[in-house]
């Protein structure tokens, strides 16, 4: 389960942000009102920080605050999506269907991360 969330990070930061900018990543920082390069530019940027997300997610694993930071941050990105670009919603593979199981997967990371810590006190 652990590994799930840390992999998806590390995918979604890597395949439609750096090796190919998606177009729906392109309409969400366009509706920004960026221009085309400026929103390469924080798409990308983005995908690194995901990435970056991801490695810190797995070598810090253990850690609470972290896992709140990423359930924190995909309720952030969600919401976005919902005042940004709304129609989204109701695409495949949209952020409903990919945020909602990651925060779902992130809650249970967070209680054994509780169960674990209680062990050892």
């Amino acid at each position: 389960m652990v590994q799930i969330v840390i992999w998806v990070s590390i995918i979604h930061g890597f395949f439609p942000k750096l090796y190919h900018i998606a177009p729906l990543e392109k309409l969400m920082t366009g509706s920004a009102g960026f221009s085309a390069e400026v929103s390469d530019l924080i798409t990308r940027s983005a995908g690194v920080g995901e990435i970056i997300f991801g490695v810190c997610l797995f070598v810090f694993y253990k850690n609470k605050y972290l896992v709140i930071l990423n359930i924190l941050a995909l309720i952030g990105l969600l919401l976005a999506v919902v005042v940004m670009q709304p129609q989204l919603l109701i695409e495949a593979f949209n952020p409903v269907t990919t945020n909602l199981p990651l925060i779902g997967l992130s809650v249970i990371w967070l209680k054994e991360i509780k169960q674990l810590n209680n062990r050892y006190l």
